[in-house]
């Protein structure tokens, strides 16, 4: 629709500036010049259209796909009744399913749609050119990435102003960590200039993009010795990628076979000489691990295959090189595998059978395992322990603290989402008070897991987004995190392991450089909602420039855009966009509302029964809606005049659902890529992801759905 067409092209939730300003700008000319106005093409319906949710004949419509196979109705692992006999569910736009792209009356309706958009937006070009300039210069587009050791070398990519795709490099790694530092800080900011001495750029995509009409990298994944390369590669846009094996010195491709697909993981084994990668179905869904050696004509040898369509397959390696691990995993449920590369004769061996309804990750440290999981329905992930033998999950404890206190006990205040294990060390991410946390784990020597210290960082902003940048050297003695807030540009910072709390020891590797950026003129705040239900308080970011917020405060209600997600559990954090200044600058209020659905407050604020998964879908909606009447009613704010919203994806479903319910609410609504016909869609197994997702949404050919 012309919302969509809007915002297309801008894939950031909290970027989305020029379709807003521009949306706004178009709704306020269109407002008043009604008699002006085009007719919208309105797209044909078939009435006597429909799907069939439940049990199925062989002489049922939809019963098989298109090439006589046999549709699923249910996961294998599914204890749910089907509906039979089944029910007729409309589907009256159904005929616009165009796979191909090559159906005329399709096509004929998306030009109409297109040129009637353009027809009310011309008059913007002007503005849609000043927000892209201003956009653009508040961008660095010469940059680079923190430089991080691993090995002989620093790695790093840099990006080009006037080239659309960045350049992997290295540089040999000095012996003072403290020169390369200063190196890379005293770099002239030019595009001919090295970031460090002896900067060699072992892949640059914009010369594999060359002459392609699409160009993107999966994984890109150094040998053990360093001097070979793994990279997978997508030139189609289907997300299918081809795997290559570059020398790094000459720049020859070694290995590639063109005729292999592969999805876009890759894993070196314990040398050069091998390769792991993983292949999808029919449906692109990961689902066998093959093994492969480098420039050998044998086949590349099968170790795994995951039959159930619910479950996708992951790859991954041990921070320690020491395992690789090989996942499968649907929403609810996850089983990992493990192969010992210090072993040339082992094999594949499960760390835990799959148990319903209980997720697991594993990472590895001095000889055990260090599991993540909800197992005996934990609200949110426990952190446990046991040796890293196989079938380990009789043997899992919850690790304690240096008091003998459980450190993630899995409870409501406290989750944790992830794990990196350093010889000395581990760090943990996760979330309390509804912000990312980070907590580093100190244990007692490389080869115990007894802790002597277990410490949380703390930040200054109530507000603020903080994860792990990037750390690839096991050994390392520092922690590089991430740091920024919706008003404080990028940060990288290596923290000491052994004193993370010593702020002075902390080094601040790199800051995002933002031209024209005074962060004196913003200000930002979190707060509550409470939700109509009278209990649920409902967390919500706000940014702003400082002199609006006084207009505010004077009794004057100002533009405000309010973005929202809520699914699968995802976090909006409290992040800085450099590109939301346009709005900023021209006077909005910037809204974050971290409605139920996604993670911020814990997998409970996902999960059911007061999360917003399967059945309390409705809460995401009712959150969505109650922060809006706040936002007028209660604060101030802006009016429903001024009131602009936003969601992407199946935050589409979010933005669609909410103007249904409350359309007098808002003047402008912007659905990026909406997944607003949910129940068609998750009827149809043919469509990629539908069976995955059954775990999000419900699966509508079961009675209980």
């Amino acid at each position: 629709s012309s919302a969509l067409r809007m915002t297309a092209a801008t894939p950031s939730q909290n970027g989305d500036a020029a379709g807003v300003a521009t949306a706004t700008a178009a709704t306020a000319k269109a407002t008043n010049s009604k008699s002006a106005m085009p007719t919208p093409p309105i797209p044909r319906r078939e009435e006597d259209r429909y799907v069939l949710a439940g049990k199925l004949a062989p002489t049922d419509v939809g019963y098989a796909d298109s090439k006589g196979k046999p549709l699923v109705r249910q996961s294998d692992s599914s204890t749910e009744t089907l509906l039979d006999p089944p029910i007729k569910v409309p589907d009256p736009y159904g005929w616009m399913r165009d796979e191909d792209r090559s159906v005329p009356e399709v096509l004929d309706h998306l030009k109409a749609e297109n040129a009637y958009t353009e027809q009310l937006t011309s008059h913007l070009d002007g503005l849609r050119t000043d927000l892209y300039e201003e956009m653009l210069a508040g961008i660095k587009e010469t940059d680079h990435t923190v430089p991080t050791p691993q090995g002989d070398y620093l790695y790093y990519t840099r990006t080009f102003e006037g080239k659309s795709y960045k350049s992997f490099c290295r540089a040999p790694l000095p012996s003072s960590s403290s020169s390369w530092i200063e190196q890379a800080k005293s770099w002239d900011g030019t595009k001919e200039s090295p970031i460090l001495p002896g900067e060699v750029a072992y892949l640059d995509v914009n010369e594999l993009a060359d002459g392609k009409s699409y160009c993107s990298t999966g994984q890109v994944r150094t040998s053990p010795t360093s001097n070979l390369l793994a990279y997978t590669v997508d030139f189609t846009g289907d997300e299918v990628c081809g795997l290559y094996v570059k020398d790094i010195n000459s720049g020859a491709v070694v290995d590639h076979d063109d005729k292999l697909e592969c999805y876009g993981a890759v894993q070196w084994g314990a040398d050069d000489g091998t390769v792991f990668y993983l292949k999808m179905d029919e449906q692109k869904r990961p689902y066998q691990l093959y093994r492969r050696t480098i420039g050998s004509d044998a086949p590349d040898e099968l170790l795994y295959q995951e039959d159930d369509e619910l479950y996708w397959v992951g790859l991954s390696k041990s921070f320690d090189d020491k395992y690789i691990f090989v996942s499968s995993r649907s929403k609810e449920t996850a089983e990992v595998h493990f192969l010992d590369l210090t072993d040339p004769n082992a094999v594949l061996q499960c760390v835990a059978k799959r148990r319903k309804k209980v997720l697991y990750s594993v990472r590895h440290r001095a000889g055990y395992w260090y599991i993540t999981s909800n197992v005996e329905g934990t609200p949110n992930m426990r952190l446990m322990v046991s040796a890293a033998v196989p079938n380990s999950e009789d043997q899992w404890t919850d690790m304690v603290d240096q008091n003998g206190n459980v450190m993630f006990n899995g409870g409501y205040e406290r989750s944790i989402s992830g794990m990196t294990s350093f010889a000395s060390h581990s760090v943990a991410t996760g979330r309390e008070g509804g912000l990312p946390q980070v907590w580093i784990i100190s244990y007692g020597s490389t080869d115990t897991l007894d802790v002597d210290g277990f410490v949380q960082l703390k930040f200054d902003e109530d507000a603020y987004d903080v994860g792990l940048g990037s750390n690839l050297n096991c050994a390392a003695d520092s922690v590089v995190i991430a740091y920024d807030s919706l008003v404080t540009p990028l940060s990288y910072i290596s923290v000491p392991l052994k004193s993370p709390t010593d702020l002075a020891a902390r080094t601040v590797l790199k800051e995002q450089e933002v031209p024209g950026y005074d962060r004196t003129k913003y200000g930002c705040e979190r707060t509550t909602v409470r939700s109509r239900d009278g209990s649920t308080d409902i967390p919500v970011s706000i940014v702003y420039r400082s002199d609006v917020m006084a207009k505010v405060k004077s009794g004057e209600p100002q533009p405000t855009h309010l973005y929202g997600y809520g699914s699968y559990g995802a976090c909006m954090e409290a992040s800085f966009r450099g590109t939301r200044r346009t709005l900023l600058d021209r006077g909005m209020i910037y809204v974050i509302a971290h409605v139920r659905g996604g993670g911020e407050m814990g997998r409970q604020w996902y999960e059911e029964p007061n999360g917003a998964k399967y059945l309390c879908k409705k809460n995401t909606f009712n959150d969505f809606v109650d922060v809006a009447n706040w936002l007028v009613d209660d604060r101030k704010f802006t009016s429903p005049e001024q009131l602009s919203c936003e969601g992407r994806s199946a935050g589409g479903l979010l933005i669609g659902q909410s103007i249904n319910e409350a359309s007098e609410l808002f003047k402008v609504a912007l659905l990026g890529v909406p997944f607003v016909d949910v129940v068609c869609t998750m009827i149809d197994a043919s469509i990629p992801l539908t069976v995955v997702e059954w775990e999000e949404w419900g699966n509508p050919n079961e009675e209980k759905y």
